[in-house]
C-alpha cells in the first residue's frame, strides 16, 4: 500500500502543496473552510508527515527524549527504572506525546551523552529531555543549557543548577529505615549503596552517617545482584559483622538475602534486611523484604508533567516529591543476643 503524500492531498483538494503545507502545519495562509477540507482529506487518506518534514517545517515533534548512560541490562533487572517509563509514558499518551528511549554505551563519559541531546535537538527529533543519574557538578546540566533544549532534572536541586528539577528527599527515608532497626536495637548497620558518584548516593551516604549509629559501615557497588551479593558476603564474613543491612536497591536486596542463606544465617533471627524503592517481588519472596516503598509510576508521570510544561513556556522551580516510607514486614526483627 502507498503511502500517502502532501501531493496526493493536494491533487484530491484541487489546491496546491503549498497550501497542503499551511493547512497541515496550522499557519497563515488558507482559509478556514479550506483548512478544514485539507485536514479531513489527510484523515481520511491516513497521511502522516514524517519526523524529518515536520522539523524542517518547524513543527513541534511531540516528543522527549530519555537517554541512560547504564548498561543495558539495568532495565532488565531493576524494576525502578520500568516504573518510571511508565508513568512517563502513561502521562506522556493523553497529551499525544511519545518517548524517546536511548542507552548510551559509554558509562565513564559523560559526552557521549550530551551528543545524545545535542543531536536529537539539531535534528529535531525532540522537544524536550530529562536528565537522570545526576551527579555532583554534573557536565550535562550546562551543556543541555548551552544547546537550548528544554530539560528536566530528576535529582537533588543542588546538582540540577538552573534547571526544574523534580526530586525526593532520600534523606527523610535514610533516617525512617535506620530509626526502624534502632529501635529494634541494631547496633552494626551496614548499607550496601548504589553508584557512589551519584547525587542522590551522596545524599542518602551522608544522612545514614548523620544518624549516629555506632557502627555504620557503607559498601558502594554498580546496582546489580551480583554486585549486591558480593558486598553482603563481604560484610559477612568480617569479625564483627552487621545484624542489619540497608540495600539502595531491592534487586541487591534479594541477592543478599541468598548470599546470607548460603553462608548459614536466617533472615530475620541473625540478620535483618531493608530494601530501598519497594517491587512486587519483595512481597514474593520468604521472609517478604521491609521495604521503602514510594509510587516510582506517580514519580515519572510528575517528571512528565514537569517537562512539558518547561516545553510550554513555563519556568517551574524544584518540585519535591513524596519520600520514601518504611514498610515493615518479615525481613526486620530484634539481632540476636
Amino acid at each position: 500500500m502507498k503511502r500517502p503524500t502532501i501531493a496526493d492531498i493536494a491533487r484530491e483538494a484541487g489546491v496546491s502543496k503549498g497550501a497542503v503545507s499551511y493547512a497541515l502545519n496550522n499557519r497563515p495562509g488558507v482559509s478556514v473552510e479550506t483548512r478544514a477540507r485539507i485536514l479531513a482529506i489527510a484523515d481520511r487518506l491516513g497521511f502522516r508527515a514524517s519526523a524529518a518534514a515536520r522539523a524542517l517545517a518547524g513543527a513541534p515533534a511531540s516528543v522527549v527524549g530519555l537517554a541512560l548512560r547504564r548498561p543495558a541490562s539495568t532495565l532488565g533487572v531493576e524494576p525502578f527504572f520500568m516504573e518510571l517509563i511508565s508513568g512517563l509514558e502513561a502521562e506522556l499518551s493523553t497529551r499525544s506525546y511519545a518517548l524517546l528511549l536511548q542507552m548510551v554505551d559509554d558509562e565513564a563519559d559523560a559526552g557521549a551523552e550530551i551528543e545524545v541531546y545535542r543531536q536529537w535537538w539539531i535534528e529535531g527529533r525532540v522537544d524536550g529531555v530529562l536528565l537522570c543519574d545526576l551527579r555532583p557538578d554534573d557536565p550535562r546540566v550546562p551543556a543541555v543549557e548551552r544547546i537550548g533544549i528544554p530539560a528536566v532534572a530528576v535529582g537533588p536541586p543542588s546538582a540540577g543548577g538552573r534547571l526544574a528539577t523534580l526530586w525526593s528527599d532520600d534523606a527523610v527515608s535514610v533516617a525512617e529505615a535506620v530509626d526502624h532497626l534502632a529501635g529494634l536495637g541494631h547496633r552494626r548497620i551496614a548499607r550496601v549503596a548504589g553508584l557512589p558518584g551519584l547525587a542522590h548516593t551522596a545524599t542518602r551516604t551522608s544522612a545514614f552517617a548523620d544518624r549516629g549509629i555506632t557502627e555504620a559501615m557503607t559498601v558502594f557497588t554498580d546496582y546489580t545482584g551480583e554486585a549486591g551479593a558480593r558486598a553482603t558476603r563481604e560484610l559477612l564474613r568480617a569479625p564483627q559483622r552487621p545484624t542489619a543491612i540497608v540495600y539502595d536497591n531491592d534487586v541487591m536486596a534479594i541477592a543478599g538475602l541468598a548470599a546470607a542463606r548460603e553462608l548459614g544465617l536466617a533472615v530475620p533471627t541473625d540478620l535483618s534486611i531493608v530494601a530501598w524503592d519497594d517491587s512486587p517481588i519483595c512481597g514474593l519472596v520468604h521472609p517478604p523484604l521491609t521495604a521503602l516503598t514510594r509510587d516510582i509510576v506517580a514519580y515519572g508521570a510528575h517528571a512528565a508533567r514537569l517537562l512539558l510544561a518547561v516545553i510550554a513556556g513555563e519556568q517551574p522551580g524544584p518540585h519535591l516529591d513524596e519520600p520514601a516510607r518504611l514498610v515493615a514486614r518479615g525481613s526486620t526483627a530484634p539481632p540476636p543476643a
